[in-house]
């Protein structure tokens, strides 16, 4: 038979109190809520058996003992407790359970604070909301360090591992308004979102700098090669000049698809507004074609209607034809992953969505912290391959023979 628990006085007195409370109406957490005593003693119980731990035959023979107690105000999700936590002489004592400098017990609070910043709620919104919630306030310094904790994880996840080969590549720039030495200045964020061999979506890089150029794309990529990367089938990227050189001065074997999106934005710009109707009508025929001879025909076409009236808008889709139609070797499926830099634009969109209220960032980590957070919400859906990767690794099993190896 199990043995029943004895009840003490302590015990008793606090369940008394705790039905009474309930019975009243009254709040069990709060000022003069029954946690409140209930942490209180848990607390400096944990405290007293870690000083005893702290004064081992070895501090004792260094002379250290106990030096009294002081008094310390925690805020906690039950509400404001204050406890007296040991001292010891010598003062090297580092509890555990309650840091040094610690004012908010938040173990179970820090998750939810990290993860509403995470969510794009600002510190004033979060000191709201854990005041409406927990009846306790919490300063936005208070805030700034609980979210600081994320910090080492940045650093960590920037500098992991990586697969060797990538069968997709996306790169892109993100641009952002930066808080430098009492300045505003711009700062541009490198994303890398690749495609695994599980056919999986992956935020593989993320960097950032005073601005975005292929000379800092190098060193980005030269970081994903100390990294561990050794391979990446296709790039697929924006029309940013010298871009083409740094990828294949990294890795040579890649083939490159620039953006017919960015190129055809590029071109509208230098387009009439009253041609751009009958343009894109005939660009249309160029990069929608079922293959690249005909593309290539229906390029001829469209350089014979305007090449004379916009020559630097056609000698530019002369120039960059074999890395605009490198998609043409492929079926639809591979297509439509690969023709544009759509997949990392999305993910830009969801991450703006958390950044739009921020202004000014306070620092580059600042700025990081928050876009790693929001990049860990975002790929919580990528858990399933790209719609139809069976057949589409297969292909590049195929196209890359001896690159590119299936899981058999």
């Amino acid at each position: 038979m199990a043995r029943k628990k004895k009840e003490t006085p302590e015990y008793i007195a606090m369940r008394d109190l705790a039905l009474e409370q309930l019975k009243s109406g009254k709040s069990l957490t709060g000022k003069g809520g029954i946690f409140e005593p209930i942490i209180k003693e848990f607390l400096e119980s944990a405290l007293e058996a870690e000083m005893d731990a702290h004064l081992d035959e070895d501090e004792r023979s260094q002379g250290n003992k106990r030096n009294g107690k002081g008094i310390k105000t925690l805020k906690t999700s039950a509400g404001e407790v204050t406890i007296e936590p040991p001292y010891d002489r010598q003062g090297n004592f580092e509890p555990d359970i309650v840091k040094k400098r610690q004012t908010v017990l938040a173990d179970n609070l820090a998750p939810k604070i990290i993860s509403l910043y995470g969510k794009g709620m600002s510190l004033r919104d979060i000191a709201i909301y854990i005041e409406d919630m927990y009846d306790m306030e919490v300063s936005a310094n208070i805030l700034s360090e609980i979210t600081d904790r994320v910090i080492p994880k940045v650093k960590e996840w920037q500098s992991r591992a990586l697969d060797d080969v990538y069968p997709i590549v996306w790169m892109d720039a993100m641009h952002y308004k930066v808080k430098d030495q009492g300045r505003v200045v711009s700062r541009a964020v490198y994303n890398i979102l690749a495609i695994n061999k599980d056919g999986k979506k992956e935020l593989i890089g993320m960097y950032i700098s005073e601005s975005e150029g292929a000379n800092f794309w190098l060193s980005v990529l030269t970081d994903l090669k100390n990294r561990g990367v050794k391979d990446i089938l296709i790039a697929c990227t924006d029309n940013l000049t010298g871009f083409s050189k740094a990828i294949l001065s990294i890795f040579p074997e890649t083939e490159i698809q620039k953006c017919i999106v960015h190129q055809i934005r590029n071109s509208l710009k230098y387009v009439a507004s009253k041609d751009q109707k009958a343009f894109m009508k005939d660009l249309k025929n160029v990069y929608r074609s079922a293959t690249k001879s005909e593309a290539e025909t229906e390029l001829l076409n469209l350089d014979e209607i305007w090449g004379k009236k916009y020559p630097v808008v056609l000698r530019s889709w002369n120039d960059n034809w074999e890395e605009l139609s490198a998609y043409f070797k492929y079926d639809e499926p591979i297509r439509k992953i690969i023709y544009t830099t759509n997949a990392v634009e999305g993910f830009h969109r969801q991450v703006r969505k958390v950044t739009k209220t921020k202004g000014a960032f306070t620092s580059d980590m600042a700025l990081l912290k928050l876009i790693y957070l929001a990049t860990e919400n975002i790929s919580k859906k990528w858990t399933q391959p790209v719609h139809n990767w069976g057949l589409t690794a297969q292909q590049f099993a195929i196209h890359f023979e001896g690159r590119f190896n299936l899981n058999l």
